[in-house]
């Protein structure tokens, strides 16, 4: 049985590893410009000296260059960031439908977006000046940072955080942050409102080469690091108290991974807004796919994400163009059916 399923798991990253570079590679090339397949691994091969010969459009490659490929890689760590994160938080709370939402990362992140496009001008000018282009980034990334380590603290019990404690915390934060954010959104004026209502929905609108590079660091540590605890998250299902007796420190391991969590989840909301579903369907599907066991399930759910996360975009780009869509609009639109599936073919597994 056990190499059965090593051969399944096996298969699994496989298929998902090649699925995400066909997607990769479709979605390079779709857009307001269609740049044919061929075309796009022509210059590929150009650009890597394989193929020096190979002559391509010049206009091909510029848009390649610094509008698709840049997008594209947004949209992978992104999409990683919260497959991975979703799966670590659910399994921190033993609760499948845990996402990192529910400690309160998104609720902070929007409620500081939210702040600074409304009152730019009223509190955020002297920062604005110093921190330009990554003044919203900063703003959100720290709010996420903010309502987690609030969540957190909250959940203290004789110094230990108490999983339920944190749950009902992160409850209280995204009511609190959720009635902050509808009070400035009120306030704000019709052009503030459409810039908000388009960042609450989610866009890789805003791709190019200084973004990517910024959220690179902050996602790649969490997704090297996450998969080190997947010991400790496999027994955290047999309960905290037995995970103790054999020499864990459950407290540790929450603080840790929650701070990884947030620093993922926080740094790709704060470049590409809201993006819903993702943290949440993503791990369920890898475990209905191939178990519980989380050294297969964080590694897994990073690649699903990325590979959800592209397609979403490369849906949002076309299926109604030129008109681009908020990709979070996608995600929902094609999460809610399939969540619904599962929920109903398998209500027993569902809850591991």
């Amino acid at each position: 049985m056990g190499v059965e399923g090593s051969f399944k798991k096996k298969i699994i990253y496989i298929s998902l590893s090649a699925g995400l570079l066909l997607a990769i590679l479709f979605s390079l090339g779709m857009g307001a410009m269609k740049i044919p397949v061929l075309d796009v691994l022509a210059i590929f091969l150009n650009k890597t000296g394989l193929a020096a010969h190979i002559t391509v459009d010049p206009m091909y490659e510029n848009v390649l260059q610094f509008v698709r490929l840049p997008r594209v890689l947004l949209g992978l760590l992104v999409g990683a960031a919260l497959g991975i994160s979703g799966s670590a938080i659910q399994g921190i709370f033993r609760n499948p439908l845990a996402e990192p939402g529910l400690i309160g990362i998104s609720a902070g992140a929007s409620f500081m977006a939210v702040s600074i496009i409304g009152l730019e001008f009223v509190l955020f000018a002297g920062l604005g000046k110093v921190l330009g282009f990554y003044l919203l980034a900063f703003g959100s990334f720290a709010g996420a940072g903010i309502a987690a380590m609030l969540v957190y603290q909250l959940s203290k019990t004789d110094g230990k955080p108490n999983v339920a404690t944190m749950l009902l915390a992160g409850i209280a934060i995204n009511a609190l942050a959720g009635a902050l954010t509808g009070l400035i959104t009120y306030l704000a004026d019709e052009q503030q409102l459409r810039t908000i209502t388009f960042w609450m929905l989610g866009s890789l609108g805003g791709a190019n080469w200084q973004v990517v590079n910024s959220l690179f660091p902050f996602v790649l540590i969490p997704v090297i690091c996450l998969p080190f605890y997947s010991k400790g998250l496999n027994l955290f299902a047999i309960g905290e108290h037995q995970a103790e007796q054999i020499g864990l420190n459950p407290g540790r391991i929450k603080a840790r991974v929650v701070f990884l969590a947030t620093l993922a989840v926080g740094a790709s909301v704060s470049v590409t807004g809201i993006i819903g579903f993702v943290g949440l369907l993503v791990p369920h599907t890898i475990r209905l796919m191939g178990g519980v066991d989380h050294k297969f399930v964080l590694p897994a759910s990073a690649l699903l994400g990325a590979l959800v996360l592209t397609l979403s975009d490369m849906l949002a780009r076309t299926v109604a163009a030129p008109i681009e869509l908020p990709i979070g609009v996608i995600t929902a639109l094609l999460g809610t059916p399939v969540f619904l599936y599962i929920l109903v073919k398998d209500k027993k597994k569902i809850l591991y």
